[in-house]
């Protein structure tokens, strides 16, 4: 089974004091055409908008009944050294129009929060993001939809990939939509700036 997968760049400001936060836009994620093939923008029209230039890098994509879709970017606020940053991420939408009654899973996964040249005291690593679903928020059709983590207690750190949110429908379509939450823990020697990281979520 092809796993489908969408990127979001999230970003967060850290400084001694409260600064204002920056948000940086990336290509909308790959959604299937009705077309056997489609054509989507791809990681490199992501660096060539951050670099100001245009263009854009194109990837051949398999249309798939079965998708995710995410936010393009998201912005967590700012904080402290020491602190907590919490903000949701937007809505990711799952919709299974396959036929039959097959199952799906949806995973997430993240990389480091960097600033500046990504040294150290520059980074903060996945350990300290953590994630949690909570529940469904809009969804049609019958089926099954189970979170991964409710609410804020359950929430994971996403050191490895883990389950956001699983279902199974009945009767195509369906679509499963939530709002995941992700939590930051700022080390106390963290370094001023402002940090971006990439969320990815799959479903397969």
């Amino acid at each position: 089974m092809r796993k489908v997968r969408a990127d979001a760049l999230v970003v967060a400001a850290l400084a001694a004091s409260i600064a204002l936060p920056i948000a940086l836009p990336i290509a909308p994620p790959i959604t299937p055409f009705t077309s056997p093939l489609a054509l989507a923008a791809g990681p490199g029209a992501r660096q060539a908008g951050r670099d100001g230039v245009s263009g854009a890098e194109l990837v051949a994509v398999r249309a798939d009944p079965l998708t995710i879709t995410v936010p393009g970017s998201a912005n967590l606020g700012s904080g402290g050294q020491g602190g907590t940053i919490s903000a949701s991420m937007g809505t990711v939408t799952v919709t299974d129009q396959r036929n039959g009654i097959p199952p799906w899973t949806a995973t997430v996964s993240a990389t480091n929060f960097t600033t500046g040249s990504g040294t150290p005291a520059q980074t903060i690593t996945t350990a300290n993001v953590a994630y949690w679903s909570g529940p469904v928020t809009a969804s049609s059709g019958a089926g099954t939809r189970f979170p991964g983590q409710p609410t804020a207690t359950d929430r994971v750190p996403l050191t490895s990939p883990v389950v956001a949110f699983s279902g199974r429908k009945q009767v195509p379509p369906m679509s499963t939509s939530w709002q995941p939450t992700l939590v930051i823990t700022i080390p106390s020697g963290a370094a001023a700036g402002v940090y971006t990281g990439t969320v990815t979520h799959s479903v397969a």
